[in-house]
């Protein structure tokens, strides 16, 4: 009987070292969680974002990784800003080339065909030069 009573002493020593030593028991073990990390705005919602704040972009982490809904929102937030980027970068190069269509000003298509006017081209009027 004392042995009994002995092994299952042993068995909750044993038991209750594994636990500590898993859940880093006071000794600042690796596997020790994080304290909680909340930030209430990641991204500035005053201005667009710019590559400095994603570079400091820190996002809070959980037991397993990270907070998906925090990420899932920076992630939307930046891919909407993209979108509005590359529409405006479209609608700028739009209003470019419309510009410099204007600047050529207006095509002679006949000149592209082979057409002269009577007379050839710089021919004074009334001047016919056949």
């Amino acid at each position: 009987m004392v042995m009994f009573l002995f092994l299952v002493a042993a068995l909750v020593v044993v038991v209750a070292a594994v636990t500590l030593a898993v859940l880093g028991g006071g000794d600042g073990g690796a596997l020790r969680d994080e304290p909680a990390q909340f930030y209430a705005e990641p991204l500035p919602q005053d201005r667009p974002v710019a590559r400095g704040d994603v570079e400091e972009l820190r996002l809070p982490t959980a037991v397993r990784g990270y907070r998906m809904a925090e990420v899932d929102d920076a992630l939307n937030r930046l891919g909407a800003e993209l979108a509005e980027r590359d529409a405006r970068i479209a609608e700028l190069e739009s209003a470019l080339a419309t510009a410099h269509a204007r600047a050529r000003g207006p095509v002679d298509h006949a000149s592209d065909r082979g057409y002269a006017p009577p007379g050839g081209y710089g021919a004074e009027p009334g001047e016919d030069f056949r």
